[in-house]
């Protein structure tokens, strides 16, 4: 998995049929050097026919197949992220890089763009790959995310939760999953909600590389040290997006002014401000949860930034906690969300339903591609 965030590739193994996760394998990073960072920041917002597409299009296939490999010992035994022998997958869940996403048509048609062909990654790993996750949802009137919900549903019953939960992952997007863990099925009536809550790490990302050419806000350390202005926060929530009911989704810049809303301020003030208005936009898409979450699980590299945390206990009043309390790994349950998915598509099992992206039904999408005899 490579998020919005842009910080490198997630690569995780489980053992699963889809339906119930039996067993967590060995995971891996591989991060992008600050040039593969640069051409991808060049090519967001485009189309697959953008100037700046094939550069990060290379960029994505060859940071995947360089992690990849190590799983599918493609020139090499197969090894885990710690090094160790390792089963070779019997399948690869390969989402590629979101580069545009525009579900409402706003610009045309409905589409939703991940860059990376995933039957060229079925041949350089010598695996089968499951790709395209996205575009079917958004063909049948889906908004095509979030697509972890499904995932979420299993990881409710692994941790065997009895009450209603949220998983909210804190990417450069935020977006909350509700699961109801007494039904038997994700696309049961009830059993799941599923939205985008609007923007997360992705704004003070942008703030610190523009300001202090670096990638992150290090555990909130420049945040600390600012206020948040309360006035730009309630000027934020009055986006058209928090008046939408979900199921809805975003892309990664659909707040393009938040940068000119924090321009005036101090890098501290401006990175406290931006995850304040982050915070407060988690607080108004809780309004839609059927009833309180017993417990929200933050996962993503947001539930690492202290200030993070902070403001949404301040914001929220239920128990927030970092989901590796529960045992289940936080920076790679959206790498892992991928390769569930890829197993439920090889069955023929839905992978998004109405109460996750809006789609008319059930539906289960991605291509499935194997290497050539």
């Amino acid at each position: 998995m490579s998020g919005t965030s842009l910080d490198g590739v997630d690569a995780a193994m489980i053992l699963t049929d889809g339906e119930v996760i039996s067993e967590f394998g060995g995971t891996a990073f591989r991060p992008y050097s600050p040039k593969e960072q640069a051409q991808l920041r060049a090519a967001l917002g485009q189309w697959s026919d953008g100037a700046q597409v094939p550069a990060a299009q290379e960029v994505v296939e060859t940071a995947h197949a360089a992690l990849l490999s190590r799983f599918t010992g493609a020139g090499t035994s197969a090894r885990n992220g710690e090094g160790e022998t390792a089963p070779k997958p019997r399948l690869i869940g390969f989402h590629g890089q979101t580069l545009a996403h525009d579900p409402y048509g706003l610009q045309g048609a409905p589409r939703t763009h991940q860059t990376g062909d995933g039957a060229l990654m079925a041949e350089l790993l010598q695996t089968p790959v499951v790709w395209d996750f996205r575009s079917a949802d958004v063909e049948l009137g889906g908004q095509g995310a979030p697509l972890a919900p499904f995932f979420h549903f299993a990881c409710a019953k692994y941790i065997e939760a009895t009450a209603p939960v949220a998983f909210l992952n804190l990417g450069g997007v935020g977006n909350l999953t509700y699961v109801d863990p007494t039904k038997t099925q994700p696309d049961d009536d009830g059993a799941l909600l599923a939205f985008d809550t609007g923007p997360a790490n992705a704004p003070v990302n942008d703030l610190m590389m523009a300001r202090r050419n670096l990638p992150f806000d290090e555990n909130g350390g420049c945040a600390a040290c600012g206020h948040p202005s309360a006035d730009i926060v309630l000027k934020f929530l009055t986006h058209p997006y928090f008046h939408k009911m979900p199921p809805k989704s975003l892309d990664r810049d659909d707040f393009e002014d938040l940068p000119a809303m924090v321009a005036s301020l101090s890098d501290e003030d401006a990175a406290a401000t931006l995850i304040a208005c982050a915070a407060a936009a988690v607080a108004r898409g809780l309004e839609h949860a059927p009833k309180p979450p017993k417990t929200i699980f933050v996962t993503g590299g947001g539930r690492k930034n202290f200030i993070f945390m902070k403001y949404l206990r301040n914001e929220i009043n239920v128990d927030v906690a970092d989901i590796d309390t529960t045992g289940l790994n936080g920076d790679m349950l959206e790498a892992q969300a991928f390769a569930f998915l890829a197993v439920r598509v090889a069955r023929g099992l839905p992978t998004s339903c109405p109460s996750t992206t809006g789609v008319a039904a059930s539906v289960g999408g991605g291509t499935i591609s194997k290497p050539s005899e």
